[in-house]
């Protein structure tokens, strides 16, 4: 959900019981005690150092596997915005494809080196930071926001100050000067995190399960059958993605405008699109986050949207073109914005709070005991030095980063990205970039030790915070929109991939993957993300016509609300319609009333109250890639109740499996589309009077 303002959104955090019930099928589980002891299972075999981790195996599978989950994230991204966890995918297609071909190699007598779990770590790590870049890149938000198709959206501050078209050249050399920066920031924090206040990570301890699970017996047996199931809906959902294909010959065509609910619900975007990606979604996300974007899509296309109409020629003019912001489309992205703001803006102080309250409880206990702090957020296992402990401890701490590496790699960066990013963007300033520079380290630790404690990343709130800032900054005559949109992507790649580092740290710590493989592998992942992202959203943008227009396969809807969240913070509410503001200020106020009374009456009784986040995608979107992920849902309830260890198992692969095949459809779909194949067929719905009057005409 536009990654629900952070990696935990809909992409890593929320997925932890996902992740957890991946690891068995119910004979081969797990109980605390064995888990506590895992190192005993792996105590005979020898830890590779940190070089043989980084095989070049490894590295020819995270490049193939990378780009399969930038085409789905990119998709996803330019969809809806909603990208769910894919390090299962990463962590189980990583162990089989290198599982598969050291068997061959044993076979043939010439393996040289066995497979291990560091290795499974080291693709695990370079597949997410590969695709992770297709999300912080902006390439579904800030980035493409830029351009002249979204400007034409907006109808607001359309001169060519603030507008910058995508080009492949200017992509690349953007997001390489301000990718790599984040690692260089967290880096000297890694044993203060990891050992000292012992952050429990959730996201990466559960991949460290699941990644430790693989390579005893009884997990590589499931991986196995885990993997085949993931064959098996990958090919469907491929073959499924084909065949609809040849049914979309022109715009509104085929089975994703099938008003499977009724016409009238069709024009109030209530219908099943029959997308195998959503479906998947639907089963990899909680339930709550499901319901809550159905919950959003009645309340606003049910209700809310239908009553405004009604009111047109008196809110707004009734000759208004149906992009324009002030008529219909205004309450739609500006109400949308006003609900995103105010559960970011809530959720950035309460993890705040759990930052520092945490320091002081952590300093203070040090003060007090003299002895390395321990988090009361942990777990009582990891409280005291067990066996797993002390050998997790002993290597990790055996391979040290220098911390002028880190340092001395700030500065570098950070100069060359001063001196480079005003000649991509010249509406922002140096002294715009430093200050951001002189922040980001602050913020990246408040980041990646907030995500420690909840799980929950607030990358892109730092991001919309920095389009509001900079943007009012440079002021609007001074291409403010485009300045904050690019300092927007400057700030977000610094803390998101300060938190995604420091995760992965996490999982090498529980897998005895040495910090600096960990480094060497986020690095590479990043450098071949920064390449393959801006060439995957390259062939989206030229092979489709109507790419990021509304009503199209693909809107790229976020990029029009955060170019509007820059133009808001440069001129302020003059765009806004009739009665807009006074409902902006409402839904505001209610995205928090509602976050509050979620963290009042406790978790149990929290998992029957919306997520406010998921509540505002469909306001701009529309209900019905809620309506995929709610029948996803339903088939994993189903499924739950007829055989629950199996569908916590074999659930995920079956998610996994209808992603990726829809994804990877993607590719072959764009290739066709760039070299003029056309789709055979039109299939359209006609109501039976419209039906009437084109028998008639053609009649006639």
């Amino acid at each position: 959900m536009e990654r629900s303002s952070s990696r935990r959104d809909a992409r890593s955090g929320n997925n932890n019981d996902d992740l957890q019930n991946s690891e068995s099928d119910g004979k081969g589980s797990k109980d605390v005690g064995e888990m506590e002891t895992i190192e005993r299972i792996f105590e005979t075999k020898e830890v590779p150092p940190w070089q043989s981790q980084l095989t070049l195996r490894a590295f020819v599978v995270s490049f193939i596997l990378g780009i399969l989950f930038t085409f789905i994230v990119m998709k996803l991204n330019l969809t809806t915005g909603i990208i769910p966890s894919l390090n299962v995918s990463a962590g189980l297609l990583g162990f089989f494809f290198v599982k598969t071909w050291t068997k061959f190699l044993n076979k043939s007598g010439m393996l040289k080196q066995p497979f291990t779990r560091q290795e499974n770590t080291v693709i695990q790590t370079c597949v997410v930071a590969t695709s992770g870049i297709a999300f912080s890149g902006g390439f579904g938000s800030y980035l493409f926001g830029m351009s002249e198709v979204i400007a034409k959206q907006s109808n607001e501050d359309n001169a060519s100050e603030n507008i910058k078209n995508p080009s492949l050249g200017w992509m690349i050399g953007f997001l390489f000067v301000v990718s790599f920066l984040g690692l260089c920031s967290v880096v000297p924090l890694r044993k203060i995190m990891i050992i000292d206040f012992k952050l429990i990570y959730p996201s990466g301890t559960a991949t460290a399960h699941l990644i430790n699970s693989f390579h005893t017996p009884q997990g590589a047996k499931l991986a196995k059958r885990q993997v085949r199931t993931l064959g098996k809906f990958f090919t469907f959902s491929f073959l499924w993605g084909l065949f609809q294909w040849f049914f979309t010959a022109g715009e509104g065509c085929g089975f994703s405008s099938f008003p499977s609910l009724g016409l009238e619900a069709y024009e109030h975007k209530f219908y099943f699109d029959f997308s195998a990606t959503y479906v998947g979604v639907g089963m990899i996300c909680p339930y709550l986050i499901n319901v809550s974007l159905l919950v959003g899509a009645i309340i606003s296309w049910g209700l809310m949207w239908p009553l405004i109409e009604l009111r047109k020629g008196d809110w707004y003019p009734a000759d208004l073109g149906p992009g324009s912001l002030h008529g219909i489309q205004g309450y739609r992205v500006f109400i949308g914005i006003a609900m995103i703001l105010g559960d970011g803006l809530y959720n950035f102080f309460k993890v705040l709070g759990h930052t520092f309250f945490g320091l002081y409880r952590q300093v203070k206990e040090k003060k007090s005991e003299n002895e390395l702090p321990v988090s009361r957020n942990s777990t009582p296992e990891l409280t005291s030095m067990s066996f797993d402990d002390q050998r997790r401890t002993q290597l990790f701490l055996k391979d040290q980063i220098p911390m002028w590496i880190a340092i001395v790699g700030y500065l570098v960066i950070a100069a060359i990205s001063i001196m480079t990013l005003p000649h991509i963007f010249h509406q922002l300033k140096r002294y715009h970039i430093a200050v951001i520079y002189l922040l980001a380290p602050t913020l990246a630790f408040c980041n990646a030790y907030g995500c420690g404690l909840t799980d929950w990343s607030l990358a892109s709130t730092y991001g919309k915070l920095a389009i509001f800032i900079i943007g009012a900054w440079a002021g609007g005559e001074n291409g403010g929109v485009l300045a904050g949109l690019a300092a927007c992507g400057v700030m977000m790649n610094i803390v998101s991939t300060a938190s995604d580092l420091m995760q992965d740290f996490k999982t090498g710590y529980m897998t005895l993957a040495s910090p600096r493989s960990m480094f060497v592998s986020q690095m590479i992942g990043t450098g071949m993300g920064c390449i393959i992202s801006p060439c995957v959203f390259w062939l989206f943008y030229n092979a489709f016509s109507n790419f990021g227009v509304p009503g199209s396969t693909y809107p790229a809807p976020y990029a029009l609300i955060y170019r509007n969240m820059a133009i808001l913070g440069v001129e302020g509410f003059a765009a806004f319609p009739k009665h807009c503001l006074a409902l902006c200020y409402a839904f505001f106020g209610l995205a928090i009333a509602i976050n509050g009374i979620r963290d009042l009456v406790g978790k149990q009784k929290a998992k029957f109250i919306p997520i406010p986040m998921a509540m505002a995608i469909p306001f701009y979107i529309g209900g019905y890639f809620a309506i995929d992920m709610c029948v996803g849902s339903l088939i994993l309830f189903v499924w739950s109740k007829v055989n629950k260890p199996k569908a916590a198992a074999f659930g995920p692969a079956v998610a996994s499996g209808l992603i990726c095949g829809d994804g990877i459809w993607t590719l072959p779909s764009s290739i066709l589309a760039l070299v003029g194949v056309r789709p055979p067929i039109c299939m359209k719905f006609l109501s039976r009077s419209v039906n009437m009057k084109v028998d008639e005409f053609l009649g006639s």
